[in-house]
């Protein structure tokens, strides 16, 4: 007799009121994995964390169904580790090891960035590298830095799997740092999903040039925008320019099932757990 796995689908959760609310959210829809902020993700820094407020979440994960190690952090927007402005990027690297501290003392084993902006490609990917050494240094432990994939807008990188394989080429501490695909964002960036000739081909390329050993989180999002638009613009699962294809491939196949898939589509509704509810069901019917 077989046993059917897990499939590890969630949503960004709002921590409002509470770290440990999030955890309640994401239980009440069905969630088997969940994406938060630690602190507000539109300012640099925060009040330290409380060894109540510690205990409150890793309690509420123990009493949970979602198991610690499919719990996500994202850090916050202003983060440009990439900037050659001095300011900026003296506060996006402090603004990082302070992330990375509380995913620690809170054990999240992962923690999504955003890369970076900047024009001069060579010069970014290097800075990028650094700091990135600079603030694991300064944070020792577990937590894993996972680079995500980029839909190319503006001035950021980080949009090609060669621009994230040369960056973690560059970093010393490679067993710390991996990568979250975002499907929105690679599908603007030029990389298609949308039937099965172009899902492998995709994949067999991320493959080839990042390695699916350092996958350990995707972004699953209908893309608003074209092929190739380098808009990022999220859409509902089926009702963006990816469509329900994209999405049964992902979620049947095999080599992906152990990780973990975060919702972080718009709200269009008056309730966005309702909305990630009505999506994920919308999933739910793709899988075999």
């Amino acid at each position: 007799m077989t046993t059917k796995k897990q499939v590890l689908l969630g949503a960004h959760m709002s921590i409002a009121g509470g770290l440990e609310k999030a955890v309640e959210r994401g239980e009440s829809i069905g969630c088997t994995c969940i994406q938060i902020f630690t602190k507000s993700n539109r300012q640099w820094k925060a009040k330290k964390l409380t060894e109540a407020e510690i205990e409150t979440f890793k309690t509420a994960v123990k009493q949970s169904t979602i198991a610690s190690k499919n719990i996500v952090c994202h850090a916050g927007y202003l983060i440009n580790i990439a900037s050659p402005n001095t300011l900026i990027h003296k506060k996006s690297t402090d603004s990082l090891i302070e992330e990375l501290d509380r995913c620690e003392k809170l054990g999240i084993p992962w923690l999504v960035l955003h890369p970076g902006a900047y024009k001069e490609e060579d010069v970014a990917l290097k800075t990028i590298a650094q700091t990135i050494d600079t603030v694991l240094h300064e944070v020792p432990g577990k937590t894993k830095i996972l680079l995500e994939t980029m839909a190319g807008q503006g001035s950021t990188t980080c949009y090609t799997f060669e621009q994230i394989a040369q960056v973690h080429k560059l970093v010393k501490n490679k067993n710390r740092v991996g990568v979250c695909v975002d499907t929105c964002h690679i599908f603007a960036a030029g990389y298609d999903l949308r039937t099965k000739k172009v899902y492998d081909e995709t994949w067999e390329h991320f493959d080839k040039i990042i390695g699916l050993s350092l996958l350990h989180v995707i972004h699953c999002n209908d893309s608003k925008k074209g092929l190739g638009s380098r808009v990022d613009r999220h859409a509902d699962i089926g009702k963006g320019e990816l469509g329900l294809e994209t999405f049964r491939l992902l979620f049947n196949d095999k080599r992906l099932t152990d990780i973990p898939k975060i919702l972080e589509t718009p709200q269009t509704g008056d309730d966005l757990l309702q909305d990630y509810k009505k999506n994920m069901e919308v999933i739910e019917k793709l899988i075999r």
